[in-house]
């Protein structure tokens, strides 16, 4: 299927590994000019690097910049004046108990998780209703619906996503523009990985049994009982990037294997 991205301009936050590289690559194999975005200048080189060795004729642009202050999003600006399609994928995690979380914990986990997408989209917006067409997409989690009792902070900032793209697709009514969630399940990413290599270190379990025990025990409503990979959050993301989904605006769309237990 011709998703139609060839020509489109697309900025993805924090893609130099798992969701976000997995968005990035799929948006380039589809025909759109990609931006890249880490903290560090290396990850990013590297990212553009793996993605140009499967897709050789990629167009592929970077820049390095932490999205969880202002300075890093006027960076970036500078650098991007426009884009077509905006992924808001950025995002941190740390389990921790509520009674440990501390303000500046709260503080950090909002401005990477919520401030981030908040200040790009406002930055990129006046370009879409300029154009009349534009994407722009919150990578929030089933953990703004099932709030994580072991990272609540975490949680509150993935509900806060729904809210403000909710919000701003209203704003937008009766233009080309769309603003979604996509909000994967548990997802096998570099960083869900290191987690459980960590913990399954401290139990003595192998992987295989770590995982089997996960969804046994803290996300036993999944319905496929496993980890989600992240090329299997990119194809939804990148069909709700293209003009295929003009009808797809102001929704919250789960990929996670089921694990919010409702029918809508």
């Amino acid at each position: 299927m011709d998703l139609q991205l060839t020509g489109k301009t697309a900025l993805v936050s924090g893609s130099s590994l798992g969701i976000g590289f997995a968005i990035a690559e799929s948006l380039a194999r589809e025909g759109a000019h990609v931006w890249l975005n880490s903290r560090k200048q290396a990850a990013l080189e590297q990212a553009i690097e793996r993605i140009k060795r499967a897709n050789p004729t990629a167009v592929l642009d970077g820049v390095a910049a932490d999205l969880g202050t202002a300075d890093g999003v006027k960076k970036v600006t500078e650098k991007l004046s426009k884009v077509d399609i905006l992924v808001n994928n950025v995002g941190i995690f740390e389990p921790k108990n509520f009674e440990d979380i501390a303000d500046e914990d709260w503080m950090k986990v909002f401005e990477v998780n919520v401030m981030s997408g908040i200040r790009l989209s406002r930055a990129y917006l006046p370009g879409m209703k300029a154009q009349n067409w534009g994407r722009i997409i919150f990578v929030s989690s089933e953990s703004g619906i099932q709030i994580p009792k072991e990272m609540i902070h975490y949680g509150m900032t993935k509900t806060a996503q729904l809210s403000i793209a909710r919000g701003i697709a209203e704003s937008v009514a009766g233009t080309k523009i769309t603003v979604n969630s996509v909000l994967p399940g548990p997802t096998s990413s570099e960083g869900v990985q290191d987690f459980v290599d960590s913990l399954s270190a401290k139990t003595g379990q192998t992987k295989e049994a770590f995982e089997k025990e996960f969804f046994e025990n803290v996300r036993p409503t999944s319905l496929i009982k496993r980890f989600a990979t992240p090329d299997e959050v990119a194809s939804l993301v990148t069909y709700v990037a293209s003009p295929l989904s003009a009808a797809i605006t102001g929704s919250s769309l789960r990929v996670d294997g089921g694990v919010v237990k409702a029918m809508y």
